[in-house]
């Protein structure tokens, strides 16, 4: 009787863990005998970290062919129930249809959401760059602002939140703004962190380097408030402060996707699963837990994955391995990635590379600048639709790291 492994997700986490259990199944010699279907809405892999950028070409790329180069199944469709006792699905199809499945094992790669505050205005008038869609919207937006007359609020963008998502769509925004509005346009780009001061999540070091990057760009902070309202036409800080603006980008953060919700077991703040070392669900039988759907020790040092591809890739790879091999008598592989990296774009002043946890600054500038390049237009991408050159890169202990 065919063994059933489930794949929840086609992100980066999705995309590996399938190539991984495929492996594995191959390397047992069970093809064959191991079904793996991957369901999502489409075969597309989103390059998440990459759609505060201006130019949103190539970003979801099309995974069909690699699937069919492993031999996965592809359903297009969303998983809307999960029923871990009974080890069932309840899908909703491309098609509408409502769907059974059964499986034998579950690898939850559904990702992450952005995390909207509870903030008037926000639903009616914000933009983001957490999705495909939304970054797309957000672009045609921009490029319609060169038809409004030109006042203070068309001339203004206020990125709300200082993580990675928000200091880069922030650093990127100048350039946007006047290669839409002209080079003589009285720009304006300010953003809003909760933090004594912008950049501060990142560390001491790290965060001089930022302020100083985004003085450069022609970035103003607003550091240690948050928003109360936005309208149409502006935004009001909890200092007081209105800035009039027709574009709010929300950089917030983000949570676990809805649907981990349904599987039993202790979450941390996000939403996420803490996972065993093998990155089971601890208390859902058959439920791996991967990307940003869980939260696991990266190293002995009590460090934990970041909700980033970096640890999505390397968790995926893990998760779906270890699915498989419980299925084809293979040892278990636990998680674990000590090397840490971030690497900062920071618009036209460069980008900003450090290594560990405590991120030692190591380059800056044009140097950081390659680095980030590479990494946005090499190492995140799906490899070829080659069976052998997927395989050779989806073991368990695969790192692409500089």
């Amino acid at each position: 009787m065919t063994q059933k492994i489930v794949i929840a997700g086609s992100g980066f986490a999705g995309f590996w863990a399938a190539v991984s259990a495929m492996r594995a199944i191959a390397q047992a010699g069970k093809e064959g005998e191991i079904e793996v279907t991957m369901v999502s809405p489409t075969p597309n892999v989103t390059i998440r970290p990459r759609l505060y950028e201006a130019v949103l070409e190539n970003m979801s790329p099309d995974i069909s062919a690699q699937l069919a180069a492993i031999g996965v199944h592809h359903l297009a469709g969303l998983v809307e129930q999960i029923d871990s006792e009974n080890q069932t699905l309840g899908v909703t199809s491309a098609e509408g249809q409502m769907l059974q499945l059964d499986y034998d094992r579950l690898v939850l790669a559904t990702g992450s959401q952005l995390s909207v505050p509870p903030v008037a205005g926000f639903a009616e008038h914000g933009f983001n760059v957490d999705t495909l869609q939304s970054a797309q919207r957000l672009d045609a937006h921009l490029k319609a602002l060169a038809a409004q007359p030109e006042t203070p609020a068309r001339n203004t963008v206020v990125v709300v939140g200082g993580g990675l998502t928000g200091l880069e769509s922030a650093a990127e925004m100048p350039m946007r703004l006047r290669a839409i509005l002209g080079s003589e346009a009285n720009i304006r780009v300010v953003i809003v962190d909760t933090a004594a001061e912008v950049g501060a999540g990142m560390g001491a070091e790290p965060g001089v380097v930022i302020r100083q990057a985004l003085e450069e760009c022609g970035v103003e902070p607003r550091a240690g408030m948050r928003v109360t309202a936005i309208d149409a036409d502006s935004v009001t800080l909890s200092s007081g402060e209105r800035i009039a603006a027709n574009t709010v980008i929300l950089a917030a953060g983000v949570r676990a996707h809805p649907l981990v919700a349904q599987i039993p077991g202790e979450r941390d703040g996000s939403g996420r699963i803490v996972g065993d070392a093998f990155l089971h669900a601890p208390a859902a039988a058959g439920v791996f837990v991967t990307g940003d759907t869980v939260k696991a020790a990266t190293d002995a040092l009590g460090n934990h994955n970041l909700m980033t591809c970096q640890h999505a890739m390397s968790l995926g790879r893990v998760a779906g391995h270890n699915a498989a091999a419980e299925l084809v008598g293979l040892p278990l592989h636990p998680y674990s990635q000590p090397k840490y990296v971030t690497c900062l774009d920071l618009g036209a002043w460069g980008a900003l590379y450090t290594e560990g946890w405590d991120r030692q600054v190591l380059f800056t500038r044009a140097e950081g600048k390659k680095i980030k390049q590479e990494i946005n237009t090499q190492w995140i991408y799906p490899p070829a639709a080659d069976r052998d050159a997927l395989f050779a890169v989806a073991n368990p202990d695969f790192v692409i790291v500089p």
